[in-house]
C-alpha cells in the first residue's frame, strides 16, 4: 500500500489573497482545510481541528498528520505575521509536509494590511518572516519550496491553481473555481478581513480601493522599502504561469 499524500500547508503573507485560495481549497470537498491554525494557536493557546484539541504547536501537528493519515488529506494556510519557532524545531514539519508559499507585491499588500491594521508592527506585515520560513524548508529539505503570487492568482487564476495541484500531487477541479458568496465559519472569527472573499463568487480582478498607500504615507513608505527585499528574494522562485 502507498503512503498518504502528505498534508499541505500554504505559508502566506497577510493580505496576499491566500485566503481566496484556501476558499477554492474548501470547494473542492475532497480536503480537511484549516484556516490559520497556528495563528490562532498563538493567540488562544489551543485550537480545535477536526474535533481535536491541541495546546502546543507538537500537538497540532501530531493532529494534522494523524487526520493526514487516517481521514482526508489536510490543507493548512497561515500567515507569516506570528513566529512559529516550537514548529519550525519539529522536524516533521520538513519531512511530513508540503510546505508552499504565497507573496504578493508589497506596496499592494502592506497597503491593505494597513488599512484593516494601521497599528501593525514592522514584523507583523510577515514578508521577512516568510522568508525565513521559506529558507527553513529549503535549508531541511535541499529542495527549492514552491512559491506563489497573489497578483498572478487574480489575474491567472486557473493557470495558477492548476499549476499549484500539479505540484502538490492534487487533482485540479475546475468546478472549484467559483462559488456562493457567504461567510466561511473557517474564519467566522477574523470575519472583517476576509468580506472580499465572502462577498465574492470567485476570483477577479479589482481596481484598487482609495486608501494609504507608500505614496502617500512616509511610514508605509519605510516598511515596503524594509520588506521590499524579502519579497524579492522570494519572487525569484515564484510560479510562472
Amino acid at each position: 500500500m502507498s503512503a498518504a499524500p502528505k498534508p499541505i500547508v500554504l505559508w502566506a503573507v497577510p493580505r496576499s489573497r491566500s485566503t481566496a485560495f484556501l476558499r477554492i481549497m474548501l470547494e473542492r470537498g475532497d480536503l480537511e482545510v484549516a484556516h490559520e491554525p497556528f495563528s490562532y494557536l498563538q493567540l488562544d493557546g489551543h485550537f480545535e481541528f477536526a474535533g481535536r484539541e491541541a495546546t502546543s504547536a507538537t500537538e497540532l501537528l501530531d493532529v494534522v498528520l494523524d487526520v493526514n493519515a487516517n481521514d482526508r488529506r489536510v490543507f493548512v494556510k497561515d500567515t507569516s505575521d506570528y513566529k512559529y519557532t516550537a514548529l519550525l524545531e519539529d522536524e516533521r514539519l520538513f519531512t511530513d509536509v508540503i510546505n508552499t508559499f504565497m507573496i504578493r507585491e508589497p506596496r499592494g499588500a502592506i497597503s491593505s494590511h494597513y488599512a484593516m491594521n494601521p497599528e501593525a508592527t514592522l514584523d507583523e506585515y510577515g514578508f521577512e518572516y516568510l522568508r525565513d520560513i521559506f529558507e527553513a524548508v529549503r535549508s531541511a529539505t535541499g529542495e527549492l519550496p514552491l512559491v506563489i503570487d497573489g497578483d498572478d492568482l487574480v489575474a491567472n487564476p486557473e493557470a495558477t491553481v492548476r499549476a499549484y495541484c500539479e505540484r502538490v500531487g492534487l487533482e485540479f477541479m475546475p468546478e472549484a473555481m467559483s462559488w456562493d458568496p457567504g461567510r466561511g465559519a473557517n474564519w467566522e472569527r477574523t470575519a472583517r478581513w476576509h468580506a472580499d472573499v465572502a462577498e465574492s463568487s470567485g476570483l477577479e480582478v479589482k481596481a484598487p480601493k482609495r486608501r494609504e498607500t507608500p505614496d502617500t504615507n512616509e511610514h508605509l513608505r519605510r516598511v515596503a522599502e524594509h520588506h521590499a527585499p524579502f519579497y524579492e528574494a522570494l519572487s525569484r522562485h515564484r510560479l510562472a504561469v
